[in-house]
Order: structure tokens, then C-alpha cells, then sequence
């Protein structure tokens, strides 16, 4: 029986709507980068390749390491990207939240995690009216590392106490969420289609189960549960 369900934010239980790219572009442009340039374009196909990666993993690459510059890119990003949250451009994956609601009726403990900051995470949801729906919220600084490293996966494990990594499941929109539940030993690895990410590059990734949408999962896990 699966125990924990581990769910990404952006593309999987919240819509993204090109969020990520707008604020991408006034963060990079804050570096003298402007759009309709060749290396926009380029660094814009890498965060495409990337979602769901840490962002601040994500500067430190397009800016060559340089730590300074990945700082003030990433902290740029996260205010943009926090006032479209408050212009109201922030809106739940539909079903989503009946979705959570009936895995944790389950008696399965859920936690969100995202590539944010803790601090953009925590707007997103204030914003959803999601604080409290989930049993526990994470971000890369809080696990040690983010996506495609497990640490958050395992980090829940360990906060809520699952049994062991195979009573688990990952859900996501991205090959580095897919990555991410591989890694950490998790029993279902399941890529949704809402995102950023198609089924090849899901299943390519390591995805067990693709579904249409986050909807799905709940009657996954009943499915799984009646075949053990």
C-alpha cells in the first residue's frame, strides 16, 4: 500500500501558464540578457530542458558559475514570479486539490514539493488557499538538494515517516521529477501530461505510469492497492 505521495507544484497540481518563462525573462534580462537575442533564446531552450530543476541551479549554469550573478538572476526570478502570484495568475491543475484530498482519505500522508524558494512555494500556496492541505511542503533548501537528486523525496520519507522509499509515490510534469522518484526507489513514478514534458521524455525519464492529469492518480493508487 502506498504510505506517502510526493507531488510537484508547477505543471502537476499547479498550472503554470508560462509563469516560469515570464519570470525567466525578467530575471536574465536584469543581467543585460534581452529576449529575441541568440543567447536568450539559447538559455531559454535550457530552462525549457530543465523544469523542475532547482533555479538556482538553473542560473548557475546559464550564468558560468558565477555565483553573484546566479544569486541576484535567481532572486530576481522569485520576485517576478511572486508578483504574478499576486496578480492573481496563479491557479490549481483542476482537480487537483480533490485529488489530494482524496489520497489523503486513503489514509496516504502527501507532500508538496517544488524548484522554488520556500518562500515563493509558501505565496503559491497562500495564494491557492492551499496552506494545511498537504501533510508536509518542501524545497531544494530544505532537502539538502533538488531535482533530479532524491533528497526530496527522501526528506519526506523521513519527515513523515513512511515505511520504506517503495511505499511511495512520485508525481510530476517533468523528466527530472521522473529522475528524482527513480532514484530515491519509489514504487510509482508517474509523469503527468499538464506540464512541461511529454510522455516520451516522461517514460525516457523512468516514468511507471503517465497520466492525463494529477486526477488520475487517485484511481492509480486504488488500482495498485486492489492488486496487491
Amino acid at each position: 500500500m502506498i504510505q506517502l505521495v510526493v507531488l510537484d507544484m508547477a505543471g502537476t497540481t499547479v498550472a503554470d501558464d508560462g509563469l516560469v518563462e515570464k519570470a525567466f525573462t525578467s530575471a536574465i534580462g536584469a543581467q543585460g540578457i534581452e529576449p529575441e537575442t541568440r543567447r536568450y533564446d539559447e538559455m531559454l531552450d535550457h530552462v525549457r530542458t530543465t523544469m523542475g530543476e532547482s533555479k538556482i541551479t538553473v542560473f548557475r549554469h546559464l550564468l558560468g558559475g558565477d555565483e553573484a550573478a546566479a544569486q541576484q538572476a535567481n532572486k530576481a526570478f522569485e520576485t517576478a514570479y511572486g508578483v504574478l502570484v499576486d496578480e492573481g495568475r496563479c491557479a490549481p491543475i483542476p482537480g487537483a486539490e480533490d485529488a489530494i484530498r482524496a489520497i489523503k482519505e486513503t489514509g496516504a500522508k502527501v507532500c508538496l514539493t517544488t524548484g522554488f524558494a520556500e518562500t515563493t512555494q509558501q505565496r503559491i500556496l497562500a495564494a491557492l488557499g492551499w496552506r494545511g492541505l498537504a501533510d508536509l511542503t518542501l524545497c531544494p533548501a530544505q532537502a539538502g538538494r533538488g531535482r533530479p537528486y532524491p533528497d526530496l523525496v527522501l526528506k519526506a520519507v523521513l519527515e513523515l515517516k513512511a515505511d520504506a522509499v517503495a511505499a511511495v509515490a512520485v508525481a510530476g510534469d517533468t523528466a527530472y521529477d521522473m529522475t528524482t522518484g527513480v532514484r530515491a526507489g519509489a514504487g510509482i513514478v508517474a509523469g503527468v501530461l499538464t506540464g512541461a514534458h511529454g510522455n516520451d521524455q516522461l517514460v525516457a525519464a523512468g516514468a511507471t505510469h503517465v497520466l492525463a492529469s494529477i486526477r488520475d492518480l487517485p484511481g492509480l493508487l486504488a488500482d495498485r492497492k486492489l492488486e496487491k
